[in-house]
């Protein structure tokens, strides 16, 4: 069969049927083949493998061993399988060692809830103990009050008591010309706290008033109209004033019926009690044409007294109104050196025994005179000063008869000759100025005299007074002989001897002060007024009114934003600069006047106070500053006294130590339009002890931009604007500068904190100094003869400007309220210099140089706009402001100085317990 097949398929299937079932067997062979092959593959060969892996593992060359089973170590040596073995077994020790922490946390946390259970109950017990203490405080105090209003009676201010309008109970003296205060003023109508209100009649509204000279009449209406003291309420008036003078002549009314308009006055109350009338009468003619007038009890301020006329203690002798304008012209003064003159002293005058006054047309003075007329000594001093003149020893100008025709005089006085213009001439190149006193005794002051002291004081000439019974201006507050010589007329052959023996160093000291008092108290209706009533008020023991502060009008801004930390301000090595408050911020202690020292406190400051400038600038006819006492040194004794905690150490950083421990300071920062300077500024003082406030002065009318984010540096920032654009706003008294010390700064300034520390530190052991960093001087151009600003380096300095300078607020009143107006209006001219009007006003006060600190010479930051400072012109404005400022004052009243304050071991390190203190160079 399998043949048959065979033979078949050779012949390709030819036959009958055997084409298909070939097909058929090849198939099934086929399948077959491929089932059988299939199932070698899959169960042999696996089985062969296995054995041949084996047997090769099993070769004597175990090392060679690829397929074999092995142990744990060696597969380890495979290079991938190692890292994954050193994954799990520092996997298995953090999980033992977060398996010891986390035992340990349960152990801390099972502690901890133990002692917050322990707290809870402390809390409890505390806050029962705080309730406690609260009672107990609330009954203690319950009681103290208890205590103080049994054993303390209530006080008060006391009520006011005004008198009727026709009250005139008090007793009568025997005579009107017995009148002093305790017999002749009513003191209900002026209490202590009443604040002396001054009620001034209008002159216009009484008959007597169209005879007035117009210009007196109007320069005394300016000045009331500006005065603290004056009211518009005649009820609660302390004190009336009329004024009757000067008097034209020839609408000049009679005697008897001034008289008779003086009683018809609504407040006259029948006697005239709490009246002064004024008479500023400047004319021979007119100067006491009262004298025949009955008076009453009301005061008189004039220039003439006769000795039965004149009260001591309650009449005022007053200067003649010669200046009714404003302010005195500076340029036309001349300057106070050189300190000799041309003449040691001059004097022109002539005396007219025939010329009749007013006085003796109604009434003879010889009459009311008992007794023999005094010896009249003019003769002699006629002799003996034309002998002085004759002998050649000194330059001196003596004429007895006047070239031109004589002024008007009373009897026995010396009238004066030619026009103002010309005696002023003479007595700028005198050295003295001789006053000769009236023959007749019983004439105390005429208003000759008054004139003549007014000219010689005006341009700088020392008065000498012939004659030790006159009675000079003011003579009951003024220390006249730290300005003048006073010398009896016997002594007028030793009058030329002792002239030429004063020094030079007393006759300039005479001529400031001389210059002081005619500044002060003589130059304007406005001195003249005030002084009169600064008079008044200082006899009835009143406190001088509080002078003004400048009302800060704050301009609302943003802040918030928080101050970053400059690296320079931060880097203050080791020193610990003190503490930054952390509590609001506290002002200095007010000076609270106290009414039982009032007359002595101010007796002392008139008269006491050593140097030419001892009514200057605090005088008893200014309005008190809020600080005085403090700054004069006086105030010591409402002070805590031995604050410092040791000299040396940390406990001298920590503290400021000295008697006043607990103070602060007030930046004032002036800026114009630099919104990104200002705010690098104020971002630099962030962290700085012992500020107080910053007192931005806002010097533009253009506002700041309402989106401009104020850095928050952890004290007030206050926003001042002003009026107008000036740098005198630098040195307002702002109310809101409720310290002390200011530190005034440029918006472009850039110190250090331990600098600005530092300098406040100097400057609480020199209150009365300008204490700075950057210093200046002044010099003489001999080419020129005139004086230069410079600002080259040096050795030495004159003034520290005040860019970066502290200073006492005291001063700041000064600048604004008493110093001349004409600085304050040069300063607006040019722009310029007002740190040089500060210098000078401080200088000229205390007579002492400004104190520079630290080796610092410039102190603008880099980066900053270029400031007014870089002009060219900038240095020509302080040359003219130099020499103008001179001639305001006399004098170069600037000192140069060699003085430079910096720490004890300046720019060494030392260890952190140890810090620095103060080395004087």
């Amino acid at each position: 069969e399998l043949m048959t097949g065979y033979t078949m398929l050779r012949n390709g299937g030819v036959g009958n049927g055997g084409q298909p079932w070939m097909l058929r067997w090849s198939s099934r062979i086929r399948l077959t083949w491929l089932s059988f092959t299939l199932f070698i593959i899959l169960v042999f060969f696996p089985l062969i493998a296995h054995y041949y892996l084996t047997t090769i593992d099993d070769a004597d060359d175990a090392g060679k061993r690829i397929f074999g089973p092995r142990t744990g170590n060696e597969l380890c040596e495979v290079k991938h399988v190692q890292d994954l073995c050193r994954i799990r077994e520092s996997v298995s020790e953090e999980l033992l060692q977060l398996e010891a922490k986390r035992q340990e946390l349960n152990s801390e946390i099972a502690k901890l809830n133990l002692k917050i259970e322990a707290c809870k109950k402390s809390i409890e017990n505390a806050k029962q103990d705080l309730l406690q203490l609260k009672n107990v405080i609330s009954q203690t105090e319950h009681s103290y009050k208890e205590l103080m209003a049994q054993n303390q009676p209530k006080l008060s201010l006391p009520i006011r008591l005004l008198p009727d309008k026709d009250d005139a109970t008090f007793p009568l003296p025997k005579s009107n010309r017995n009148c002093r205060l305790h017999n002749c003023f009513d003191y209900s109508r002026c209490p202590l706290t009443s604040g002396f209100p001054v009620y001034v009649y209008n002159s216009d509204d009484y008959p007597f008033g169209s005879s007035l000279d117009p210009l007196i009449k109007q320069a005394f209406e300016a000045t009331v109209r500006t005065n603290v003291y004056v009211t518009e309420n005649a009820n609660i008036a302390c004190v009336y004033i009329i004024l009757v003078g000067e008097m034209q002549e020839p609408v000049m009314p009679k005697p008897t019926e001034l008289e008779q308009q003086l009683h018809s006055l609504p407040y006259w109350r029948t006697d005239g009690h709490n009246h002064l009338i004024i008479n500023l009468s400047r004319k021979s003619e007119t100067q006491n044409f009262i004298y025949n007038i009955s008076t009453g009890r009301a005061m008189i301020a004039q220039s003439t007294f006769y000795d039965v006329q004149y009260r001591p203690g309650f009449d005022i002798v007053v200067s003649p109104l010669v200046h009714a304008m404003s302010e005195p012209n500076f340029l036309e003064i001349p300057p106070q050196v050189p300190v000799k003159r041309k003449y040691l002293f001059s004097f022109q005058g002539e005396k007219i025994e025939s010329l009749r006054s007013s006085l003796q047309e109604v009434r003879s003075f010889e009459e009311e005179i008992e007794g023999n007329a005094p010896a009249d000594y003019d003769d002699r001093i006629i002799t003996t000063l034309k002998a002085v003149q004759d002998s050649k020893l000194d330059f001196v100008l003596v004429e007895f008869t006047c070239k031109n025709q004589p002024k008007a005089s009373l009897p026995t006085e010396w009238a004066l000759c030619g026009e103002r213009d010309d005696r002023l001439e003479l007595l700028k190149l005198s050295t003295f100025a001789l006053i000769i006193t009236p023959g007749d005794t019983h004439l105390v002051i005429s208003s000759g005299c008054a004139m003549r002291l007014f000219e010689a004081l005006e341009v700088g000439a020392i008065p000498v007074v012939l004659g030790e019974q006159v009675q000079l201006p003011y003579n009951d507050v003024i220390r006249w002989n730290e300005a003048a010589l006073i010398i009896p007329k016997p002594r007028i052959t030793e009058v030329h001897f002792l002239l030429r023996s004063i020094s030079d160093n007393d006759l300039l000291a005479m001529r400031r002060q001389g210059r002081f008092l005619w500044e002060t108290y003589f130059s304007t209706s406005d001195n003249v007024f005030s002084t009169v009533l600064a008079i008044i008020r200082t006899r009835i023991q009143i406190p001088a009114a509080p002078i003004r502060e400048e009302t800060a009008v704050e301009i609302p801004h943003r802040s918030g934003k928080a101050a970053g930390t400059d690296p320079n301000m931060a880097d203050n090595g080791d020193l610990d600069l003190g503490p930054v408050e952390t509590e609001p911020p506290y002002a200095s202690p007010k000076y609270l006047r106290n009414f039982t020292l009032t007359a002595m406190d101010i007796y002392r400051n008139w008269n006491s106070a050593p140097g030419p400038f001892h009514l200057f600038p605090y005088t008893p006819f200014d309005p008190v500053l809020p600080s005085e006492a403090k700054f004069l040194g006086s105030g010591t004794g409402f002070r805590p006294i031995g604050g410092g905690a040791g000299g040396s150490g940390k406990e001298f950083q920590a503290a400021l130590g000295g008697n006043v421990p607990r103070e602060q300071f007030t930046v004032v920062m002036l800026t114009y339009e630099r919104e990104e300077v200002l705010m690098n500024s104020l971002e630099r003082l962030n962290g700085l002890p012992y500020l107080n406030k910053v007192v931005v002065v806002w010097n533009s009318p253009k506002l700041p931009s309402e989106d401009l984010l104020w850095p928050d540096i952890g004290v007030p920032i206050m926003v001042v604007r002003t009026e107008k654009n000036s740098l005198n706003n630098r040195f307002l008294p702002w109310d809101e500068i409720e310290t002390e010390a200011i530190l005034s700064i440029d918006d472009d300034a850039h110190l250090r904190h331990d600098e600005i520390m530092f300098g406040f530190r100097v400057w609480r052991e020199a209150r009365d100094r300008i204490v700075g960093f950057p210093g200046r001087y002044h010099a003489w151009d001999i080419p020129h003869q005139s004086w230069l600003y410079n600002s080259n380096y040096s050795c030495e300095l004159s003034m520290v400007l005040t860019g970066a300078a502290f200073f006492h607020k005291y001063y700041a009143y000064l600048y604004s309220y008493v110093m001349p107006q004409a600085i304050r209006d040069m300063v607006d001219e040019y722009i310029n210099c007002e740190d040089i009007a500060m210098n000078f006003l401080v200088s000229h006060l205390t007579r002492k140089p400004p104190i520079k600190v630290t080796s610092r010479w410039t102190f603008r930051c880099p980066g900053c706009p270029q400031a007014l400072s870089h002009d060219d012109s900038h240095f020509h404005e302080r040359h003219k402001c130099i020499n103008f400022f001179v001639k305001v004052y006399g004098y170069m009243p600037l000192l140069y100085t060699q003085f430079r304050v910096d720490s004890v071991l300046f720019k060494t390190r030392l260890p952190h317990d140890k810090t620095k203190c103060f080395k004087f160079i």
